[in-house]
């Protein structure tokens, strides 16, 4: 009895051996650091990364919402309002546009041709100087030659008004043996339209008394002049010395 139950023992003892030898390559894994193993579960990191991206989707959608104090609204809130404020700009813009121009064809300045016509400006310029220096030179010894400019270049008012600026200078010419003198040292055309016309004038004018004491005087003037054509010559029609 005591053989055969050392035999039985035996043969337990063996096979209690042999399953362990057997589950032991299965069971039995590589050392882990205990640095690497946490207490408690991890997430993965894709699970993490996507829950900060629904956690600032969510911050987004409530900004857009509701904007903060002293920060302007995203695009997408302001699009449609800029779109309408730039909508309403160009159409204000093509209407301003559209009047300017139509009042530009109307005006009677756009007929002003002192800036193309050159050939015609020249011509106008070139005679009115001459009749300025002319009308407005005055010899005491030669009263006729003055009558005579007067006739050549004045017309309409200019030779009431031409009259009454230079009377003096007639009434004293004789006495003091007066010689005025009127160059012209530059002239520009305002105003240009057809056979009319009107010019800005820079003189120098020099008063000479010839007597027993000669004496000399000079002055500058300015003043415009209105002019007409006719029978191809440039007639001065009105004069403007700017004081009223």
């Amino acid at each position: 009895m005591s053989t055969t139950r050392h035999l039985v023992n035996r043969q337990r003892r063996l096979a209690t051996v042999a399953a362990e030898r057997a589950v032991a390559p299965a069971t039995v894994d590589k050392p882990v650091d205990p640095g690497t193993v946490a207490d408690e579960p991890q997430e993965a990191p894709e699970s993490k990364k996507r829950k900060e991206e629904r956690k600032e989707e969510r911050k987004d959608e409530k900004e857009q919402a509701v904007p903060r104090p002293g920060r302007p609204p995203r695009l997408r809130v302001r699009l449609p309002a800029v779109l309408c404020a730039a909508t309403l700009l160009l159409g204000a813009f093509a209407a301003w546009a559209f009047t300017s121009a139509a009042t530009l064809n109307d005006d009677p300045g756009r007929q002003n041709t002192a800036l193309t016509d050159i050939a015609r400006t020249s011509e106008v310029k070139g005679q009115i100087t001459e009749a300025v220096g002319a009308v407005f030179s005055y010899d005491y010894a030669s009263p006729a030659k003055a009558d005579t400019a007067v006739k050549k270049y004045l017309t309409g008012k200019a030779v009431q008004q031409h009259q009454d600026m230079l009377a003096e200078v007639r009434a004293q010419a004789p006495k003091q043996k007066l010689v005025l003198t009127t160059t012209v040292t530059e002239s520009g055309v305002e105003m240009l339209d057809g056979d009319r016309a009107r010019l800005i004038i820079f003189a120098d004018q020099s008063n000479t008394r010839t007597g027993k004491a000669e004496e000399t005087t000079y002055a500058a003037a300015m003043f415009a002049v209105d002019a007409v054509r006719r029978g191809g010559t440039w007639r001065i029609s009105a004069i403007d010395t700017f004081t009223r």
